[in-house]
């Protein structure tokens, strides 16, 4: 090595260890007093303050502010269930949304009994929110697949207790009516209108009653119930008379007013209906009348009850208890007569004037047990077509 890159490396070595030296001093005078903190060094300088990580980690974190829990949002919509008979004034539902933001879409699934087979068949992921127009005959079948959750609304105490036939509220009764024999009255001349059930296997009224097949139809249905509340085990020995009576069967109610029944052409004078088929008779006559042409045979009469239910599975509970409610207040309540033509079960409810004249209910109608009824349907149906249909 020459002398010059000696006297390189020398001076080299030098300038780095005084470096180092310096280094080493300002670090021993920075932690000269052993402490984490701030402080004032050993010229009397204030020292830069510092935190370490053990010192971070006992401090206090800031708490969050509480968050502001959220409404639940009112659906825009719900859906209402029904049977094809459903109907109502126009502004009926509107008042309804009007009042509560919340709209009423309509599903229609057919006859009360196609209505109930779908709720079963869908219990738990339902089609809609509400079904209304599940009745006691049908009843103990709603109830025993669990397709409705309990609801029990304030607006009950206006409602007699006799309509509440489902101590757990699944279901809430918003409307009745019975069904019973009609009869076109100036047919009957030499002989008397018809005033009990034995008087449809009377030889005298031989030919002269259509009525509906139960499997297929609620009136149908109605009446098989009504003869069996009447007869109790004897009803099989009934339907075997009438049978003999010449009575007549059709799949629905409209086949049997409209078709064999006088008011539709036909030519028989007695039909299994309602007891308020008289007031839509004045309601739609053309041209108008002021009395109508048929009586009720009220010894014949079953009374059938309309409930309403929360279906299991909704996801706007809320809402369809609110429509509960609406429809056990007057603004329902007092709708229902003319476009259903059935009776409010609100007390106080005003009924049309139509009603008021012509319409009769039973003072004492025939009913069954919805859970008496729900045991035996099918095998009571089956053994009528066997008596009736063989």
């Amino acid at each position: 090595m020459t002398l010059v890159r000696q006297l390189f490396s020398f001076h080299t070595v030098q300038q780095l260890c005084i470096v180092l030296g310096v280094f080493a001093v300002v670090a021993t005078a920075c932690g000269s007093d052993g402490s984490s903190g701030g402080g004032v060094s050993a010229s009397g300088d204030e020292a830069v303050e510092s935190t370490t990580p053990e010192a971070a980690a006992t401090e206090e974190p800031a708490e969050p502010e509480p968050e502001e829990p959220e409404e639940p949002e009112e659906p825009g919509s719900i859906t209402l269930v029904t049977h094809d008979s459903f109907a109502l004034s126009e502004g009926t539902l509107a008042a309804f949304t009007e009042e509560t933001g919340i709209a009423v879409e309509l599903l229609s699934s057919g006859d009360a009994g196609q209505m109930v087979s779908e709720a079963v068949l869908t219990a738990g992921n339902p089609v809609g929110d509400v079904l209304f127009g599940i009745d006691n005959t049908f009843l103990q079948r709603g109830l025993d697949a669990e397709i409705f959750v309990p609801y029990e609304s304030p607006n009950l105490a206006n409602v007699p207790d006799a309509f509440e036939l489902d101590d757990q509220h699944r279901v809430t009764p918003i409307d009745y009516g019975d069904v019973c024999a009609n009869y076109w009255i100036s047919e009957f001349g030499d002989v008397p209108v018809p005033t009990t059930l034995d008087d449809l296997i009377d030889p005298a009224y031989a030919d002269l009653f259509v009525t509906e097949n139960p499997e297929t139809s609620s009136p149908g249905m109605a009446f098989l119930l009504a003869t069996i509340a009447k007869y109790g085990d004897g009803w099989e020995d009934y339907w075997t008379a009438l049978r003999a009576n010449g009575v007549v069967i059709t799949a629905g109610w409209e086949e049997a007013y409209y078709g064999e029944f006088i008011a539709g052409g036909g030519i028989r004078p007695i039909v299994m209906s309602y007891a308020s088929s008289p007031p839509a008779e004045v309601l739609f006559a053309d041209p108008p009348i002021d009395t109508p042409p048929t009586g009720v045979l009220l010894d014949s009469c079953f009374r059938q009850i309309e409930f309403a239910g929360i279906l299991a599975g909704s996801e706007n509970v809320a809402a369809a208890q609110q429509l509960i409610d609406f429809m056990l207040t007057p603004t329902f309540q007092e709708d229902v007569p003319l476009n259903m033509f059935v009776f409010p079960v609100l007390e106080g409810a005003a009924l049309p004037e139509v009603f008021t004249d012509h319409a009769v209910i039973a003072d004492d109608p025939l009913i069954i047990d919805p859970a008496t009824i729900g045991a035996n349907r099918d095998a009571w149906t089956d053994r009528w077509v066997e008596l009736v249909l063989r």
